[in-house]
Formats: structure tokens, C-alpha cells, sequence
């Protein structure tokens, strides 16, 4: 519950910065309930089947609750499987290049990746599907198809700079050239309010890079460097969500568009 009084001139802004939580928390439920369930995996001993299998089930749940519950909705999750998709292809080529690796057993894992691992991919999707309705989202001078573009390409440079030069300063370039005059109206206790586009990716981009943190601290998955002990992420990872993120709300603003919900605020 929000307090809905607070003594002095602070009660607006107070209010405004409390439902603004409160809702981050709501669009954050799916996130927060897989990583959780990630954590307590990690802490329950003598498991009858693989931790990585148990919580391939532990998210097709997580994901039936939240559609049956009505707090994700078709669309939702298909632009959720959607992502679920992307990850999977993007971790299958990463973990084979050895850029991280889930170490643990088990028997639903393709060529090293367990299929839990999409849906810390779909968790994203969630976060982004979820804030779109709490927040009312808007776009303003929205380019989808050159924002689609330059999406695409930061999600292929994350595989060709393994064997190509690294784009990724030239494409964030990019992406803040086609999203200048961009921005997301939302609401917060009522009040609209407005947010560069670009901005709301480094926003976006900080938190999940907080969240890879905890992530690898509870055994989601491990890097290289954290073989022997956890250590934090480095702080290069902050950048590369800020772009991959373009992705998600990409995928996102498409199944709003199909229904009309984007075309209203693009002028």
C-alpha cells in the first residue's frame, strides 16, 4: 500500500516517487520470482532431479500463473516466448565460445545450455510487457523501422565481434541518432510525464546489469573470472544491456503496434 498523505510541500513528489516503486516492483514480479525460486534451488540440498531441469519447470509455472492470473495477457507472452527464443540462440553461441558456462548437470541442456536459461531472457520481456501497461506507456516521434533496424544489428555485433571488429560504440551511436526526439510518456500517482527514449535504455540498462550481479551471485550462471569464487560483473556489462534492450522493447512496441496501441503516439 502507498501512504496517500505526507505533511508539508514533499507530498506530491513523495507520492509520485512511491507508486513510480511501487510500480517498478509490479512490472518487475516475473524477474523477481525466477530469481528467487533461482536462489532457493541453490540452497535446497539432495534435489531428486538437476537444478537447472527443476527450474525449467519452476518458469513454465511461473509463466501459466501469470497468464492464467491475467497479469500477462496472450500478446504478452508471445513477445515473452519471443525473447525466451532470442536468449536461447544468444546463449547457445556465447556459452559455446566460452564467454560463460552453467557448470551444473542436467538433462534438458543443449549444447551446454540449459532451456531455463530463456527464460532469463523472457524475464526481461516480462519487465518491459508488464511496465508498458502499468506506466500507460506512449511513444513520441517513434521510428520503428529504423529503430528495429539498429536493434538487430547490436543483437548480431554481440555474436560478429568474435570474428569481425567490435561495432558496439559505432551502433550506440546509432541508436541514439534514431531515437533523438524520442520519448515515452508515462504516468506516475497520476501525472503524465515524459522521458528521452534513449535515456530509459541506460536506466533499463543499469538495473539489469544489477540484476546480473545478483544473478550470478545466487548460480544462475558463471563467468570465466568467477570459477573460484564470485566476484561482480564487470561494469562493461552495464553498457551492453543499455543496447541489447533495444531488442526487447522492440519486440515489445511491435505487438502494440499490431493492436493500435503505439500508432497513437507516433506523430
Amino acid at each position: 500500500m502507498i501512504p496517500t498523505s505526507f505533511p508539508g510541500p514533499w507530498t506530491a513528489p513523495v507520492r509520485q516517487v512511491l507508486d513510480f516503486a511501487w510500480r517498478q516492483t509490479r512490472a518487475c514480479a516475473f524477474a523477481i520470482a525466477l530469481l528467487s525460486g533461482v536462489a532457493v534451488s541453490a540452497l535446497l540440498p539432495g534435489l531428486p532431479v538437476a537444478r537447472y531441469d527443476l527450474l525449467v519447470v519452476y518458469g513454465v509455472l511461473l509463466t501459466l500463473v501469470f497468464w492464467l492470473r491475467g497479469w500477462e495477457n496472450g500478446r504478452d507472452v508471445a513477445v515473452i516466448a519471443a525473447c525466451h527464443v532470442i536468449g536461447l540462440a544468444f546463449e547457445l553461441v556465447k556459452v559455446s565460445l566460452g564467454s560463460w558456462s552453467y557448470p551444473e548437470p542436467g538433462v534438458l541442456k543443449f549444447a551446454g545450455v540449459p532451456l531455463y536459461g530463456g527464460f532469463l531472457y523472457a524475464a526481461v520481456g516480462s519487465y518491459v510487457c508488464r511496465a508498458w501497461r502499468l506506466f500507460d506507456l506512449e511513444l513520441v516521434r517513434y521510428r520503428p523501422r529504423a529503430t528495429a533496424v539498429v536493434a538487430a544489428a547490436i543483437y548480431v555485433n554481440f555474436f560478429s565481434h568474435h570474428w569481425l571488429p567490435d561495432a558496439r560504440w559505432v551502433l550506440a551511436g546509432l541508436l541514439l541518432a534514431v531515437t533523438a526526439g524520442t520519448s515515452v510518456r508515462f504516468t506516475v500517482w497520476g501525472v503524465r510525464r515524459r522521458m528521452p527514449l534513449a535515456l530509459s535504455f541506460v536506466l533499463i540498462g543499469f538495473f539489469l546489469w544489477v540484476a546480473e550481479n545478483l544473478a550470478t551471485f545466487v548460480g544462475a550462471w558463471r563467468y570465466p573470472y568467477q570459477e573460484h569464487g564470485w566476484e561482480p560483473v564487470g561494469v562493461q556489462k552495464f553498457g551492453a544491456w543499455a543496447l541489447l534492450i533495444s531488442v526487447t522493447f522492440v519486440l515489445a512496441a511491435v505487438g502494440r503496434r499490431s493492436d493500435g496501441e503505439v500508432e497513437r503516439a507516433v506523430r
